[in-house]
Parts: structure tokens; C-alpha cells; sequence
């Protein structure tokens, strides 16, 4: 059994994400994404299927090339390799679940 909050503990940097792994299932990982407003992860793609879960906030998110206005309680759900970027309108929470073959450090890495 895990688990965790998507609140507690919840940090927002200035000029770009924070990234917390809360906890890691056999099958997934989820993790927590907080972001000031006007933060940008720039164009990235993940080798395996993500969900982005937006718990708090709206943003852009663009894949391939089109914006998609995602407001708090939406979903999303990308297979592998399909390039996507995001831009936070208001201080916002996402929530990312990568399947247990990807690599939390992946995530750290694009936000750096």
C-alpha cells in the first residue's frame, strides 16, 4: 500500500518546476509537478505512455504543435514518443504517471 499527498509539502520555485516522486507502485510512478505561473517545460517526449492529471490550476499544453487548454480536473493521456510542451496560465499542480519502465530522473532532467 502507498500513500501520499498531492498538498503536503508542496514547494513552487520560481522559475521552473518542482518535481517530487510521491511514491512508486509495480506498475507506475506518480509524480507531482508544482509550477508558479508563466513556468514553461519546453518541448520533451517520453520513450513510454504518460497520464497528466492537472489537480490544481490551467495550462497550455501543446502536442505536436497544437495548444490544449487543460483546467483543473483534466486529463490527458499520451503514448510514447509523441512531443509535447506545457506552460502553466496560473500557479498550477500536475500530477504525472509514468509506467514503471520510465525514469522519474528523466522528468528532473527536461525541468533543468
Amino acid at each position: 500500500m502507498n500513500i501520499a499527498s498531492l498538498y503536503q509539502d508542496l514547494e513552487y520555485k520560481e522559475n521552473k518546476p518542482s518535481v517530487n516522486v510521491l511514491f512508486e507502485t509495480s506498475f507506475t510512478k506518480e509524480i507531482r509537478i508544482a509550477m508558479k505561473k508563466g513556468v514553461e517545460m519546453k518541448e520533451h517526449k517520453s520513450p513510454f505512455p504518460i497520464v497528466v492529471h492537472i489537480v490544481e490550476g490551467t495550462i497550455e499544453f501543446g502536442v505536436n504543435g497544437t495548444n490544449h487548454i487543460l483546467e483543473k480536473g483534466s486529463l490527458i493521456a499520451l503514448e510514447g514518443n509523441v512531443p509535447h510542451n506545457l506552460i502553466t496560465t496560473e500557479d498550477s499542480i500536475v500530477r504525472l504517471t509514468l509506467t514503471k519502465s520510465d525514469e522519474a530522473k528523466r522528468v528532473e532532467n527536461v525541468v533543468s
